[in-house]
């Protein structure tokens, strides 16, 4: 089916078919845990086989779409640490997606190594570059050989029976065979390629589409480009040039060059464009950097993370790098890095007081100078957590300025005393120091700290900040007698417009507070804060960035809603990125736009400070303007199968989740539909006031309805509602953490209209 293609791309490719023939490679998982493994490519081109030497018949695949980026040499944690055995040029590291863990290798000599680095890239290139239906012939592809159980390239009607079952479809079998017979054209009593395909598509025949589709057409057969143009307007509520936009998507999107000829669009086509990017709930205008990136920093929301080092809870889990790889390529500008005094005077990085295991210092700041800047240009800010003597401190500062080079920002921009923030255009490709400083900005100006080597500082920490929260009578002790810590000039000077401070109130903030003084609160300080001052805390926001971090509580790395944070306008909102859930779908969502480079620009009435905008009362504000809501879930496509129990079918149900403002929190869900995650049909209606849809994010769920226990989820997609588009739209499906999970999606009809 798909493999006439592969067979083609493979021919005069030395390196595919090396791989096709396999190879002995050592999988590395430790110093000490290095085993040999047979590793071969597939004939489909999209699935890597591997089985151990000794274990008889258990063996391993992976599918060439779960690699996200091939890492050559020493790129690993794993792989430093047998560098002195391996040569960097036989070690490679494939990383996988979502939240999988990294597969380290090593190959028998250089060449093939380089065969399996040059192949690897090329597959997943040509997986980057396959089309929509080239996707879905290859995912069909991919079911006909998982039931296609004794090879023979032929399905009969028992095979195709356990297939519908594997694939999540409960059919009645008249039905079922009824299809069979049709698709077997060639009345062999089995189906082959292109009989399955057809047998398929008849399965998968969109009747919902075909409605809509069967309103604009003329003849009943296609749409002539001004049907087209009339469904983009009045459907689509789309604006520009409609003209050249329908033109465009004939072009695109219809398979049938006959149609194109007569600039006409036909069902298969009309398909096409509604299952694409264009066609999809996300605004794609909204995709590129699109905002303007010329403002200062305090104006807009940053993607970032808490306790970066970690990969797990936070009493045993294991600290490494990869945390700050995985956070970096997903957007993140801000990690958080807890620094200790280490062995041989290298200050090390862990969770203090637990089990966690530790990192060198100077490996995480290698890893973020190597990162920072692959997926957004724009900077990125190191928080630093410093309980180091003065001695590592001075060691830091080295490893910060060497490894860092040019990216460390070190002085103001224009080497002037500043008056406001910088943006982040003005910042792009460096590296901000967030932490405690001797004096202020201004000083540095007047030469005044030059001559002391250390200064003081009141130790406000991250940790004595979660004693509070947990209120221990010995931890408020330690309070009172609160220590000045001891602070290295060279640390203090890598500190710019980041410097940590306490917090008083608000007032003292209004009068006392520069502009590059950043305050960090525990979420429950913040909610606080929030619920007694909104207006101000969102004032306050206006003109310094404010960091919030989850309660110490969260030893499990669970995450807080960071909506509440927005909602007070915190600039810095750090989240367990490891852990997968509610909130980071919501902070994807947030920071799906904008190009993903990590960086969102506050609604206009948050960043100007005589605006007022108290997030508890919305319709205080000028300009208020609440919208209707409306959402029509019509109908799922191939929803994932949750429960592995043989035979069971998901019982699909549809949540939509508003978060915004207190006012704007709702969730409402259509009916479950049972025993359908094939093809599901709701065609129900949800309706939601919103009140400040500036800020509002809406999250669809899908759920495996349970009348005995808690439903299972089934997939997700969040997205800003000001990305959102209006009409007929598809929703691709995320998967628990983040990842798509093709073709699964749900069909949709939006429309945004204003409460008179």
């Amino acid at each position: 089916m798909a493999s006439t293609g592969s067979v083609l791309r493979i021919q005069g490719d030395d390196n595919l078919q090396s791989m096709l023939v396999g190879t002995v490679m050592r999988k590395i998982k430790s110093r000490t845990w290095k085993k040999q493994r047979y590793f071969k490519l597939q004939e489909d081109c999209m699935t890597i086989w591997y089985k151990s030497k000794k274990a008889g018949n258990t063996h391993s695949t992976f599918s060439v779409g779960d690699v996200e980026a091939i890492r050559e040499g020493h790129q690993s944690e794993v792989l430093l640490s047998i560098a002195d055995e391996f040569p960097a040029d036989r070690c490679f590291t494939l990383v996988f997606r979502g939240r999988r863990g990294n597969l380290d290798l090593v190959a028998e000599s250089a060449e093939e190594a380089q065969s399996w680095i040059k192949g690897m890239k090329k597959l997943i290139e040509n997986l980057e570059n396959m089309g929509e239906r080239e996707k879905l012939d290859q995912w069909i592809g991919d079911w006909f050989k998982k039931a296609d159980k004794n090879n023979d390239g032929r399905m009969n009607f028992k095979e195709v029976q356990d297939l519908l079952k594997m694939m999540n479809v409960d059919m009645n079998e008249h039905h079922a065979h009824r299809l069979f017979t049709m698709a077997d054209k060639s009345q062999s009593g089995s189906l082959e390629d292109d009989e399955f395909v057809l047998f398929y598509k008849m399965l998968t025949q969109r009747e919902d589409v075909l409605r809509v589709f069967q309103v604009y057409t003329a003849d009943g057969q296609k749409l002539s480009q001004s049907d087209l143009e009339d469904f983009l307007r009045e459907e689509q509520l789309e604006g520009g040039d409609i003209q050249q936009h329908a033109k465009q998507l004939i072009e695109r999107y219809e398979p049938s060059d006959t149609a194109k000829v007569l600039n006409a669009m036909t069902f298969d086509g009309f398909l096409m464009y509604l299952g694409s990017a264009e066609g999809s709930i996300f605004n794609p205008q909204r995709r590129g950097v699109f905002q303007d990136m010329g403002q200062p920093l305090s104006h807009y929301f940053i993607s970032s993370s808490h306790n970066t080092y970690l990969m797990e809870d936070q009493l045993r889990g294991q600290s490494s790098v990869e945390g700050y790889i995985r956070a970096l390529n997903r957007g993140c500008r801000c990690v958080e890095v807890d620094c200790w005094d280490g062995a041989n005077g290298e200050p090390i990085v862990y969770h203090g007081h637990t089990l966690t295991s530790k990192i060198l210092f100077k490996d995480v700041v290698t890893a973020v100078g190597n990162y920072a800047f692959k997926v957004s240009e724009y900077p990125v800010i190191l928080s630093i957590e410093n309980h180091c003597s003065v001695e590592q401190q001075r060691v830091m500062a080295q490893h910060l300025s060497h490894i860092l080079g040019d990216k460390l920002l070190k002085s103001t921009l224009d080497g002037k005393a500043p008056i406001g923030l910088p943006s982040p255009e003005d910042l792009k490709g460096k590296i901000l120091v967030k932490a405690k400083k001797i004096g202020g900005l201004e000083e540095t100006f007047n030469g005044i700290v030059e001559d002391s080597l250390t200064g003081e500082v009141s130790d406000e920490d991250e940790a004595a900040e979660i004693d509070e929260d947990n209120l221990h009578r010995e931890s408020v002790r330690r309070r009172l007698k609160k220590s000045k810590q001891r602070l290295s000039k060279e640390l203090s000077d890598c500190v710019v417009y980041c410097k940590s401070v306490h917090f008083s109130s608000f007032k003292h903030s209004r009068i006392h507070s520069k502009f590059y003084e950043v305050v960090s609160f525990t979420e429950s300080k913040a909610r606080k804060h929030l619920r007694e001052a909104g207006a101000e805390f969102v004032h306050h926001n206006s003109r310094q960035l404010t960091r919030v971090y989850p309660t110490g509580f969260r030893t499990d790395s669970s995450n807080f809603n960071p909506q509440e944070m927005w909602n007070a306008g915190c600039q810095i909102v750090a989240l367990n990125f490891q852990t997968a859930g509610d909130g980071m779908d919501l902070n994807d969502g947030l920071f799906s736009q904008n190009g993903r480079c990590g960086y969102v620009l506050k609604p206009d009435f948050m960043k100007e400070a005589e605006k007022r905008f108290d997030p508890e009362t919305p319709q205080q504000r000028d300009h208020y303007q609440p919208i209707i809501l409306t959402i029509q879930v019509i109908s799922g496509q191939q929803l994932p199968k949750v429960n592995i129990k043989e035979g069971s079918i998901v019982d699909p149900l549809v949540r939509v989740e508003i978060h915004g403002v207190p006012m704007d929190q709702a969730k409402q869900e259509t009916r479950y539909i049972e025993n359908n995650g094939f093809n599901p049909v709701w065609y129900d209606t949800l309706r939601f006031t919103i009140h400040t849809p500036e800020l509002a994010m809406v999250r669809f769920v899908v759920e495996d309805y349970d009348k005995t226990s808690k439903n299972d989820f089934v997939g997700q997609y969040t997205l800003p509602l000001s990305c959102m588009q209006q009409g007929y739209r598809h929703i691709h499906l995320l998967s628990k953490d983040g990842t798509s999970i093709p073709p699964s999606s749900l069909f949709v009809h939006i429309r945004f209209t204003e409460l008179e």
